[in-house]
């Protein structure tokens, strides 16, 4: 006989509060696995002016939001409103999928959930490129 949703999801929460799923799609990781992101500085200036390089150094400093999506779902304003604690929103993704990295809303790279010193992070696995990002902004 076929489980009800309801009773699947239930089981999936048990399980994670008890410590015995960290669900599919997160690793756990220690401090020699670990690795900061490196990031190359644009230190290739030499060619530029000083008034270039003056509004190159304004634009570093402007913050940007990044989000770390891992789905999404449509409901009525009904069922929102019917939510309270301990309820469960079904995800239009499936458990496993790459999660979606947007700056400012722009889609930037796909990643996964990773668990570092008992706290989530993202480690990337496909940055999306330049010219595609400009190729969906047009």
């Amino acid at each position: 006989m076929a489980k009800d949703i309801d009773d699947v999801w239930a089981e999936a929460l048990n399980a994670q509060k008890n410590g015995e799923d960290k669900g599919p799609g997160s690793f756990e990781l220690n401090d020699e696995q670990v690795k900061p992101a490196e990031l190359e500085e644009l230190d290739d200036t030499s060619e530029m002016t000083p008034e270039a390089k003056t509004r190159l150094d304004a634009i570093m400093d402007i913050p940007v939001t990044i989000t770390m999506e891992v789905g999404r779902s449509q409901i009525s304003i009904r069922n929102l409103l019917q939510l309270n604690q301990g309820s469960v929103v079904e995800l239009e993704r499936v458990a496993g999928e790459p999660l979606d990295v947007l700056v400012n809303g722009t889609l930037i790279a796909h990643g996964e959930v990773v668990v570092v010193n008992d706290k989530f992070g993202i480690r990337l696995t496909d940055v999306i490129s330049q010219i595609e990002r400009i190729k969906k902004l047009k």
